[in-house]
């Protein structure tokens, strides 16, 4: 069967260097034990070293000459020892309902993600974390710096917060452009995050999101200055401005530090 033509419209970058390949699928061995769902599979460069782990596997594909080459040469009954249908679900994971892929058992995410919706991916991880408590993969290398990224450094913001308030991320190691085809125009990095500790936040969870992402919104401004769009009125302001995060910028505040500022501002919002 002849290769897969990469689509733009999809952001196919074809991962050509098994070694590297390789590297990316064993870094699903730090959750061992548990399913693992494999995202954009493509012609299966990563999938045939997951496939040979000893646990249950699933690949999420929406492009339909892939999975046609899939069920052709990894997923061939002849080829393999399946006996049933190939694990390969068609469609669209950012539409998915994750509750049913492995019928409500939690499970390892990973997968070379296309740029283009690589923060969304990581968005619907966080809105079901309880499913994933180890997600691993390649991605552009600078959302990867954003999400590893320290408090009081460039590259801190939004998706940093909001990720590391329920992940350890681990920056694992750079891939350079030329082992792609076509090439990317950018470098591409291979991160992992483990969930944490934290159940709840101590803090209104939906506000919290609201206040990280309404202050980095306007990241050059004082929280003074950024937090008047979520304080209208002069009496919850002052609270604001007599606090001790007044003329800071949301880059310098931990992740602690916002769920404090999440519960001013929701007292201040009670006045």
């Amino acid at each position: 069967m002849k290769q897969v033509r990469p689509k733009k419209n999809l952001g196919q970058h074809f991962l050509t260097d098994l070694s590297i390949a390789r590297r990316i699928a064993d870094t699903v061995d730090a959750c061992p034990d548990i399913p693992v769902l494999e995202v954009g599979p493509g012609m299966g460069v990563m999938t045939q070293y997951l496939v040979q782990k000893p646990r249950p596997l699933k690949v999420v594909e929406i492009d339909r000459e892939s999975v046609a080459y899939l069920k052709d040469t990894l997923f061939r009954p002849t080829a393999t020892t399946l006996t049933s249908e190939p694990p390969i679900i068609e469609g669209d994971f950012l539409q998915m309902d994750l509750t049913k892929v492995f019928d409500g058992q939690a499970f390892v995410l990973t997968g070379n993600y296309p740029y283009d919706i690589s923060s969304q991916i990581f968005f619907k991880m966080l809105d079901n974390r309880d499913l994933i408590p180890c997600c691993t993969g390649m991605i552009q290398r600078e959302v990867a710096q954003r999400m590893a990224s320290a408090p009081g450094t460039k590259a801190y913001g939004i998706l940093s917060v909001l990720t590391q308030a329920w992940y350890d991320v681990e920056y694992l190691f750079t891939v350079d452009e030329t082992v792609f085809n076509p090439p990317p125009k950018v470098k591409s990095a291979v991160i992992r995050m483990t969930r944490n500790q934290v159940k709840h936040l101590d803090c209104d969870e939906l506000l919290f999101k609201r206040v990280v992402k309404t202050v980095f919104n306007q990241r050059r401004k004082m929280l003074r200055v950024s937090l008047r769009q979520l304080l209208p009125t002069a009496e919850a302001m002052t609270m604001v401005q007599q606090s001790a995060f007044a003329t800071l910028r949301p880059e310098q505040l931990t992740v602690a530090q916002f769920v404090e500022l999440t519960n001013l501002v929701a007292t201040a919002l009670s006045q």
